[in-house]
């Protein structure tokens, strides 16, 4: 089994506003780090960080062991404590609300069925240098879609 560690972050200027995702991936079989980053228009922070592990899973081929490294309480305890649940509940939280962003969280639990993925939390902005650099990407990001007015890929 292949195995990567998968950096990511998402950011947003005002929430809603336009959005940044990025993501870095190292590992087995590539010479250097993968990195990439892309935008939205109108969007959240939280559909941001989403994206940007999405995105970087849809970037490893399956059947990988996948350490996703993340900033994001929202992303890891999702992978990690209630999406198990939310799936049993029909898509609905203890609560019996529907799930936000469950479009993208349905996408990460088809990406969850063809990687094994560890979540690991780490803090925000707390000189770790790969979320230093996907927290750029990300915001770069923002700043492109800003000049272009489109979310491509970078």
């Amino acid at each position: 089994m292949a195995a990567f560690q998968l950096f990511t972050d998402g950011a947003c200027s005002g929430n809603p506003g336009p959005g940044g995702w990025a993501f870095i991936v190292r590992g087995d079989g590539l010479r250097h780090d993968r990195e990439e980053s892309g935008g939205e228009l109108d969007t959240t922070n939280n559909r941001m960080e989403l994206l940007a592990v999405i995105r970087g899973l849809e970037s490893i081929s399956g059947g990988s062991s996948v350490r996703l490294v993340s900033d994001s309480e929202y992303v890891i305890k999702g992978l990690s404590e209630w999406l198990d649940g939310w799936k049993a509940r029909g898509w609905k939280t203890a609560a019996k609300k529907p799930v936000k962003n469950d479009d993208l969280w349905r996408r990460l639990d088809e990406l969850r069925s063809l990687h094994h993925i560890d979540p690991h939390w780490i803090r925000g902005h707390d000189q770790h240098p790969e979320n230093t650099r996907c927290d750029a990407m990300a915001v770069a990001a923002i700043d492109r879609l800003r000049r272009t007015g489109f979310g491509q890929r970078a």
